[in-house]
């Protein structure tokens, strides 16, 4: 259940948990069990997905009862991308799978950002893993080759054939830096790029990668404030759920009915 110490008029509509849109995704790269315990208490219904990063799991101590903390609080737990292709790379699927029961892992990342695999293929995991679990399918990683930046209508096209294969969500790929993919080396917003992905693909079936503020900040511009965002900082949480709701500067003016605060204070 969504917080609200006070009453404040004009903060716009956010979902309840559990979500189906309006998710945060955070980026665990490697918090303790105390600090697992201390983002629940402090942000818990404001994270819906935790994503244990990249190759973390294999090395986290305490990694049971971390996952138990999280789903015990209603927050979906996943395996980064890159431990799925670490188990693909090895010949190892059957594995992967079994790994997934163990944890009562119900949420499952599928990318193809450190290795190369036929996006057939890809698919074929996707509707694969889709009878096991909800699919999380990454789209985008190719783009940290410069020299090979996807057209937005190849984007689209992976984007739909990964729906239609299973996934429920697309992740769109920015990095933990939020300097590829969807942005530039600079981290500024590929903006024809996400404007035209909207065109043909629905902003709730997609979470976007959006590490840095400004990132945040075009989204919930474009989008409003049940955008889905991903790779966010565990200690960013209440931060942007304030910028969620127009209760952080960047966002202030964004969901005040028509004259903004100010001049209405002024009438009283």
């Amino acid at each position: 259940m969504n917080v609200k110490n006070f009453p404040l008029t004009q903060i716009p509509d956010r979902t309840e948990s559990p979500r189906t849109y309006g998710l945060t995704m955070v980026n665990d790269k490697g918090l303790s069990l105390a600090e697992a315990r201390n983002l629940v208490s402090v942000a818990g219904p404001y994270v819906d997905i935790a994503k244990l990063a990249f190759g973390t799991a294999f090395v986290s101590q305490d990694l049971p009862e971390k996952i138990r903390v999280y789903q015990q609080a209603g927050i979906k737990v996943y395996f980064g991308g890159l431990l799925f292709e670490a188990f693909i790379i090895r010949n190892q699927f059957p594995d992967y799978i079994h790994l997934l029961k163990e944890y009562a892992i119900d949420y499952i990342e599928v990318s193809d950002g450190s290795i190369d695999i036929p996006h057939e293929e890809k698919c074929g995991y996707i509707e694969k893993l889709s009878t096991y679990g909800t699919v999380l399918s990454e789209v985008g990683s190719k783009d940290k080759d410069r020299e090979h930046i996807t057209p937005p209508y190849k984007w689209i096209q992976l984007m739909k054939a990964e729906l239609e294969a299973g996934a429920s969500y697309i992740v769109a790929e920015a990095r933990e830096t939020g300097t590829v993919g969807l942005y530039r080396n600079s981290g500024e917003v590929r903006e024809g790029l996400v404007q035209e992905i909207l065109t043909k693909v629905p902003a709730e079936k997609i979470i976007w990668e959006a590490p840095q503020k400004d990132q945040q900040l075009y989204f919930l511009s474009l989008i409003g404030p049940n955008a889905n965002l991903g790779n966010i900082n565990p200690s960013e949480v209440i931060a942007l759920e304030s910028m969620r709701i127009g209760l952080r500067g960047d966002s202030f003016h964004l969901f005040l009915d028509g004259a903004t605060g100010t001049s209405a204070a002024k009438g009283k």
